[in-house]
């Protein structure tokens, strides 16, 4: 393969939204198994083998879109819907790297491989039917995520709170409802037929619904759960001069950081060009990154220090 080809055939893979597989890591984190290294490998040969059937699915996608691609501001200028890739090797390579996915799934259980291949079917299903239909295409991307967070579940034995399942849901849900916006105010109905059936003012108050979902379906998760209980050092010091100081709802104090994140994504989304692109908008805003980092770093003192 020619280097050119090479250098096109990983911008068709999408690596950059490999990032929403991350996904799979949130069991371990939130079950107090993040340095766990038997359920961190695990997880981490998980997330690889979503990122190959992810690529896939948008390989697919593309294959499927390239008419509709072509006439797009954006996505003509993609490998395939511009003509600099190849299509027959397109097709090869998402055949590839689905079968190996699927398979190497199978080595780990075949619960997993369950969860993988319905994760397949479900792209396949979203870029041939459910993408044509209002609210099918957002529950469509939606459940993706889900089946992300089921998929870390099954490999560890694990399980999410009810509460953190929701606000995967409503976040996924949130982010899909921002982008059809985007794609309805720029680009119109021409470029994807479900747009066709949206109105502005209804994608606006799905965006409402779904955000004031996430963070109410957060707070519960912080105010409800019970903390961890396995020792460190420092939670030992704790006991010693504040016994009731590990009882108290500590995750509370990280809810400004879902509320703050919310409100700049849908900012930027409202008033900016990248709204169709979430996983730019998540990498390359300084604020939006900040708030995520310091969530993450927030959220794994609570878990692992306090």
């Amino acid at each position: 393969m020619r280097r050119k080809q090479l250098i096109l055939l990983i911008r068709a893979l999408r690596p950059n939204q490999w990032i929403k597989n991350l996904i799979l890591f949130a069991t371990i984190i939130f079950n107090g198994q993040l340095f766990n290294w038997n359920y961190l490998l695990l997880t981490t040969g998980g997330f690889f083998i979503f990122c190959a059937l992810s690529s896939s699915s948008y390989l697919f996608n593309d294959i499927v879109d390239l008419r509709l691609d072509r006439i797009h501001p954006q996505k003509k200028n993609r490998p395939l819907a511009s003509g600099l890739l190849s299509l027959s090797l397109a097709i090869e390579v998402a055949f590839l790297l689905a079968m190996s996915g699927l398979i190497s799934a199978l080595f780990f259980n075949f619960m997993f491989f369950l969860v993988a291949a319905s994760f397949t079917m479900l792209h396949v299903g979203y870029s041939l039917f459910l993408k044509k239909h209002a609210v099918l295409d957002i529950l469509g991307i939606a459940f993706s995520f889900i089946l992300r967070a089921f998929a870390g579940e099954i490999l560890t034995g694990y399980h999410l709170p009810f509460w953190l399942f929701l606000t995967i849901l409503f976040v996924a849900l949130f982010v899909a409802a921002t982008k059809r916006h985007a794609e309805l105010l720029r680009e119109g109905p021409d470029t994807r037929p479900s747009l066709f059936q949206y109105r502005e003012r209804l994608l606006d108050s799905y965006t409402s619904m779904f955000g004031s979902a996430s963070i109410i379906a957060y707070s519960l998760f912080t105010f409800i759960e019970e903390p961890l209980r396995f020792n460190t050092p420092f939670k030992e010091f704790l006991i010693s001069v504040l016994p009731q100081a590990l009882e108290r709802k500590w995750m509370i104090i990280t809810i400004p950081f879902i509320m703050y994140g919310l409100m700049r994504y849908a900012q930027l989304a409202y008033e900016g060009t990248e709204a169709e692109q979430p996983e730019k908008i998540v990498t390359t805003d300084i604020p939006l990154i900040v708030s995520i980092l310091g969530w993450g770093l927030v959220v794994i003192i609570i878990l692992y220090v306090l």
